[in-house]
């Protein structure tokens, strides 16, 4: 059995779909240590994973809540500015603590989350083995793909693609100190150096949690990129208390705009308006950062600090939300769909995708009005061919193989130390309780098991 580290932002989001794959690595045997800062601490534990502490004095508890505050206050570029400052801190301190965390803790493989660039570097410094695990929108470029912090359509025509490079151009300005710091630290190890983010990436396998059919046609992946479908695993997510007494048997609007966005009052009062006159029940749950009393909205809706996602989405007929990958893909999970408000990071790269697949409508946080979410909310409610297609992403979903596929894939490039293509995994990749079946999502091929 191998002793796996995890490498991810302290993120409820990142964790939540680590722990859930170091679960299932663990149900099979494996031994998994989370490292990370000291807010990452309590929801690992309650995954019943290990957990090394780094950072201690760089970042106490409590930083992401200063962080989550700082975001609040920004809007497009500049949040993703930010956010990759962050980032700039927290891969320095995965240069400095984590490769002598790895080897006092024994580890022998890494799942790197990719959004932090520091962890493939590492490994390779230590001659250990390491995994790509995509927990936002894979950040892989393509010119015929926009890019993901930006709201626009997919046009793979040539003036789509100029776009896009433009688009490009422009993001990677912000990411150069962050690749400078990468490259500083892979020559102190002399290492090759990296002329972009996409070299950073495992040789032996990159997952995401999205279905191919969720995402843009992409055609530049590399043969060994694998769409696997959700990580989400009810079992180690923290009780949350809710009146599930007052729910009625109107159809259920279920509201969640995420943590960093609870402060957005009035978007709660535009939805809260926006859906006054609707025969539905409307759920409110503000991110855990804003209590209910702040709140007063048109209507009756139930208004919780937080809320327990996923069953709630098992009874909804309809989720907005600021089109975050974990509760797009929940709701698809459960045929929902969707109308998507997004704000910043991935999330306008996310609507894009909603409005794409006609799953649901978006609408861009400078141009939402009550007016505007009234039609969305009721176009969505109404027309067919939303749940339609909301039920053909639930059952691409279903048909994925999720986290037993995720784990194969991660013991198989572990085991062997070959890359694990997409259109070559065998049967024999699967232990002999397991029946792989292939599945022909768009531009991958793969095998799954259940």
């Amino acid at each position: 059995m191998t002793h796996f580290g995890i490498i991810c932002p302290a993120t409820t989001s990142h964790l939540n779909c680590m722990a859930a794959i170091g679960s299932e690595l663990k149900q099979r045997g494996h031994r998994v240590t989370v490292l990370g800062i000291a807010d990452a601490e309590s929801l690992v534990l309650a995954a019943n994973l290990d957990f090394h502490l780094i950072g201690e004095s760089d970042f106490p508890e409590g930083y992401m809540q200063v962080v989550s505050d700082k975001i609040r206050s920004l809007k497009g570029f500049n949040a993703v500015k930010y956010t990759l400052l962050r980032i700039s801190k927290g891969a320095e301190l995965c240069f400095r603590e984590i490769p002598k965390a790895i080897q006092t803790a024994g580890i022998e493989a890494l799942l790197v989350d990719q959004a932090t660039p520091a962890g493939g570097t590492i490994a390779e410094h230590l001659g250990i083995p390491f995994i790509t695990v995509c927990n936002a929108l894979m950040f892989n470029q393509e010119d015929s793909i926009p890019p993901n912090s930006l709201f626009w359509k997919y046009d793979p025509s040539w003036i789509g693609i100029l776009r896009n490079k433009i688009g490009y151009a422009f993001v990677n300005r912000f990411g150069k100190s962050l690749l400078k710091l990468v490259n500083e630290w892979r020559r102190k190890w002399n290492l090759p150096i990296y002329q972009n983010f996409d070299q950073s990436y495992s040789k032996l396998a990159q997952i995401t949690h999205l279905v191919a059919e969720f995402d843009f046609p992409k055609k530049e992946l590399p043969p060994h990129f694998h769409f696997t479908g959700t990580y989400f695993n009810a079992a180690i997510r923290e009780f949350v208390d809710f009146p599930y007494d007052k729910l009625t048997d109107q159809p259920l609007i279920y509201v969640y705009v995420g943590n960093l966005q609870s402060h957005l009052f009035w978007v709660f009062e535009m939805i809260a308006q926006a859906c006054v006159d609707l025969d539905a029940q409307l759920v409110i749950a503000l991110g855990g950062n804003t209590s209910p009393e702040q709140m007063k909205l048109a209507g009756d809706p139930i208004v919780v600090s937080r809320a327990p996602q996923l069953e709630l989405l098992q009874r909804a007929s309809l989720t907005i939300t600021h089109a975050g990958l974990n509760t797009t893909l929940e709701s698809l999970s459960n045929g929902v769909p969707i109308v998507a408000i997004p704000i910043s990071n991935d999330q306008p790269g996310v609507a894009a995708r909603i409005a794409w697949t006609k799953v649901g409508e978006a609408i861009s946080i400078k141009q939402v009005n009550v007016k505007r979410l009234g039609q969305a909310i009721k176009q969505v409610l109404t027309k067919s061919v939303y749940k339609e297609n909301a039920l053909r992403l639930q059952k691409a979903i279903e048909q994925s193989g999720g986290l037993s596929l995720a784990a194969n894939i991660i013991e198989n490039a572990i085991s062997t130390g070959q890359p694990v293509l997409a259109e070559t995994l065998s049967a024999s990749s699967f232990t002999s309780d397991q029946k792989p079946r292939e599945n022909l999502s768009k531009n991958n091929a793969y095998l799954t098991s259940q």
